[in-house]
This record gives structure tokens, C-alpha cells and sequence, in this order.
């Protein structure tokens, strides 16, 4: 499908220069921006509310909390099996 949309000239230029610059061409960078928006928008209807943009980076580590807090109870144990000699 084709549609005419308008952008400001700097816009356009720098989408037309870091298109060029990735060697795609300007039709597949706004298609693939586009994409990546679809996506963050579907997301945030998935789940309620949005993610920061970080969470793109770090959103597969979030199940970590739970083995964080289990390796802070293993060194709170740990630590209080010590006798008072052993942490001189």
C-alpha cells in the first residue's frame, strides 16, 4: 500500500542518511521503524502499562530477583554460622 505522509526536512534527511548508512533503503528503515513501534505498542496493551527502554536490554534478566534474594540468604546463613574468632 502506498501513503504520503509529511516530515519535517532535517527528519527526513537524517532517516534518509542512516538508511544509506546501513545500506537499506529508505522504504525498509520506516517500515522497520514502524515495526518496532507496532511491537513496543502491543506490549504495552499485553501487559498494562509501558516498559522502559531499558527493559528491551534488561527485561530477560528480570527473573533474577528471585536467585538474588536466594544467594542473599545463603551469605546471611553463612555468615551467622561464623564464631566470633573467625571474623577477627
Amino acid at each position: 500500500m502506498k501513503t504520503t505522509i509529511e516530515l519535517p526536512d532535517v527528519m527526513f534527511r537524517q532517516a534518509k542518511a542512516l538508511a544509506a548508512a546501513r545500506g537499506v533503503t529508505l522504504k525498509k528503515f520506516f517500515t522497520e521503524a514502524l515495526e518496532e513501534q507496532l511491537r513496543h505498542c502491543t506490549s504495552e496493551n499485553r501487559t498494562g502499562k509501558a516498559e522502559p527502554p531499558w527493559m528491551a536490554g534488561f527485561g530477560a534478566l528480570s527473573d533474577l530477583s528471585d536467585e538474588t534474594r536466594r544467594v542473599l540468604n545463603v551469605i546471611e546463613e553463612e555468615f551467622e554460622t561464623l564464631s566470633p574468632e573467625d571474623g577477627a
